[in-house]
């Protein structure tokens, strides 16, 4: 077990662990939205199935076109009919997505004709031979691979699993995910509140971020500062779930009992990395079930979850993983060189020359809440590395922001 690393360190520690031996559920296709594939997903048939017309215009032979530009009008093919051969020395009125008729090879726009019910007249007789004609299997081939396993499933990806007929995924059963707050302080919203008391906010973002992630969760409330309801709270927690999520408890003090009661009932892999806010973490395995300790102040917890929890529970799921995705703003302030690897709340502003700029809360404590709601994301400090005013920095987004 390593006191201390580095965050690039622990995430790919906690990358490497084995996925989960999840149950394959087949589940339709609409109940499928944010499930991880069970399996690579192989279109049976081409998209588009048939030659088509990416225009409304006239279906013709490109050579006929060389030979005059008034021809008659034998067919007329909406979309969804089927066409018949085109007669030699004919036009086939034709609409956006109609199948070309066999013997047509080129598709003149309407706007670029005069035509009546009966013939047409291109007026510009420049188009290129297939012109406006979307191929067979010019989007999916059959046989091709459309969904790899490990995805997570998003609207477009259902969007195009329907686009070949498919109906029904495999998928894996959601991840379920034990959550408790440890800390005698914490009462729950809607108490009225004690001298010594506060809120327990955690519950709250933790259970949500597990939900946006379409997790299960396991809600185990508030656990007193006492080592025995600590072991107790981990042993009840183990026995439902893949993964149990903890905030508070995880330093040092006499009353912090998760680090002891973690190493008592399984093992403790991974205690403290080097990042603020966050630095106090606690990874370890009871027996089949994951554990990963946040720590006690929201912002903390918060920032730990999206760079350390994110990816454990990707992993776990057999999820395809990303690296954490940066973009490239401009500094609105000044910070000295830091010995933790640092992420700073920031809300991005537009400058004079439209260039974005990352502005600084004004309170950095791990404490302060509001400020997540105020961010639009993070600004990366890295060891040893001084920031400087008006340059480059990397920013992680928490929002839609103006990227």
């Amino acid at each position: 077990m390593t006191n201390s690393m580095l965050l690039n360190q622990a995430r790919q520690r906690l990358q490497s662990v084995a996925p989960l031996n999840l149950r394959v559920e087949r589940v339709a296709l609409q109940a499928a939205l944010g499930r991880v594939l069970a399996e690579s997903v192989v279109s049976q048939i081409d998209i588009p199935p048939a030659d088509n017309s990416a225009m409304d215009g006239f279906a013709l032979c490109y050579q006929d076109l060389q030979k005059t530009s008034e021809l008659p009008i034998s067919q007329r093919i909406p979309a969804g009919v089927k066409a018949q051969p085109l007669l030699a020395g004919t036009a086939a009125r034709i609409f956006t997505g109609a199948n070309i008729p066999a013997g047509a090879d080129t598709v003149i726009i309407q706007e670029n004709c005069e035509y009546d019910s009966e013939r047409v007249r291109v007026m510009q007789t420049s188009t290129p031979m297939g012109a406006n004609i979307r191929p067979k299997g010019q989007d999916i081939t059959c046989h091709a691979q459309v969904a790899e396993r490990g995805t997570k499933l998003t609207a477009v990806d259902l969007s195009l699993l329907a686009s070949i007929g498919v109906h029904e995924v495999n998928v894996y059963e959601p991840l379920k995910v034990a959550i408790f707050s440890t800390g005698n302080e914490l009462v729950e919203p809607g108490t009225p509140l004690q001298e010594g008391q506060i809120y327990n906010s955690n519950r709250a973002l933790l259970m949500g971020l597990c939900a946006e992630l379409d997790c299960q969760v396991v809600d185990c409330g508030i656990v007193e500062d006492t080592l025995e309801a600590t072991k107790r709270a981990l042993s009840d927690a183990a026995e439902q779930a893949h993964l149990i999520l903890s905030s508070g408890g995880v330093s040092v003090g006499e009353e912090d009992h998760v680090r002891p009661a973690l190493e008592s009932l399984g093992s403790l892999d991974m205690w403290r990395v080097q990042i603020k806010p966050g630095k106090p973490v606690a990874y370890g395995k009871i027996n089949n079930t994951y554990f990963l300790g946040l720590p006690g102040n929201p912002v903390s917890s918060f920032v730990v979850f999206q760079l350390l929890g994110v990816p454990l529970m990707q992993t776990l799921q057999a999820q395809n993983c990303k690296e954490p995705e940066y973009y490239s703003v401009l500094a609105g302030f000044d910070k000295p060189a830091t010995k933790r690897e640092e992420y700073i709340r920031v809300k991005l502003k537009r400058n004079e020359r439209s260039e974005l700029v990352a502005e600084c809360f004004a309170n950095s404590s791990s404490g302060v809440m509001s400020s997540l709601s105020w961010a639009d994301g993070l600004v990366r400090h890295d060891i040893d590395q001084a920031i400087e005013k008006g340059k480059a920095v990397p920013f992680f987004p928490l929002k839609q922001a103006m990227m």
